[in-house]
């Protein structure tokens, strides 16, 4: 995948830079977690330093903008690393992210929420790295060209590839409980096409009485949206018709407004 696209990107030698001029990518779709994995990092840069060489750009405040390697600057502060190796790369907006997304893409234990901006992250530069090279393609040609070779890429449908991309849509509590397993990926596609409003009421009550949804219950309540006809109390008789086991009376979630639009 890299030969061809990346091989007319201009490359300095690489140098150790200073971690003050290390700045993380503005658009970074990819989390630095603490965990376990975290861990173990932390432990083999303090045993072995950094091995392996970050890749960054340089802007025009004298900084580094990083393009790979998030995870190792943010483990080597921890272990008291002061200078990086890294390449340094000329790369425009669009060639950035590119390169950032398929950095990390073969990377194990990628989350929903990752997958999600990453591919939104991919076609959108794509396709106007193709809108300026072949202007004979419209808009959503260019974008259909750019998912399937996405969708080739990571070796998942096109319309798969759309669904991870639907989960942007959602609010951050409602993309964690994705992330978290307590949302199926499904149901979290489904809810993606509803207004903030409405997704923050679903998560209230999800977070309240510790239950998941089903992919019929989602689709239901999308349809209830798609018609206009989605309020509060619609909501609650969809997400309690399969989980009566408390009143919908009992429970203690604020009502400002009756409709969602």
């Amino acid at each position: 995948m890299k030969g061809k696209q990346f091989e007319n990107w201009k490359t300095n030698e690489f140098i150790m830079i200073h971690q003050s001029k290390l700045i993380p990518f503005d658009e970074q779709p990819y989390k630095v977690l603490f965990d376990k994995s975290m861990e173990e990092l932390i432990t083999s840069i303090k045993e072995n330093g950094i091995l392996s060489p970050i890749i960054v750009r340089k802007l025009d405040n004298e900084q580094f903008e990083i393009i790979s390697g998030h995870r190792r600057v943010a483990a080597g502060k921890i272990a008291k690393i002061h200078k990086f190796p890294a390449q340094v790369m000329e790369l425009n907006d669009d060639e950035a992210a590119i390169l950032l997304v398929d950095s990390n893409l073969q990377r194990e234990n990628i989350l929903p929420s990752e997958k999600a901006f990453a591919y939104k992250l991919k076609p959108d530069a794509m396709k106007r790295q193709g809108m300026r090279t072949d202007l004979t393609l419209s808009q959503n040609e260019t974008r259909m060209r750019s998912d399937m070779q996405l969708a080739k890429q990571v070796g998942e449908s096109r319309n798969q590839v759309q669904r991870y991309i639907r989960l942007t849509y959602l609010i951050d509590k409602l993309l964690e409980m994705v992330d978290n397993k307590r949302m199926p990926f499904t149901v979290g596609v489904e809810l993606s096409y509803l207004g903030s409003k409405a997704q923050a009421y679903i998560a209230e009550i999800l977070e309240y009485d510790e239950i998941m949804l089903s992919v019929g219950q989602a689709s239901r309540i999308k349809s209830l949206s798609k018609d206009g006809k989605i309020d509060e109390d619609k909501i609650l008789s969809v997400i309690y018709d399969k989980n009566p086991r408390r009143l919908i009376s009992q429970l203690r979630i604020s009502k400002s407004e009756n409709t969602f639009r």
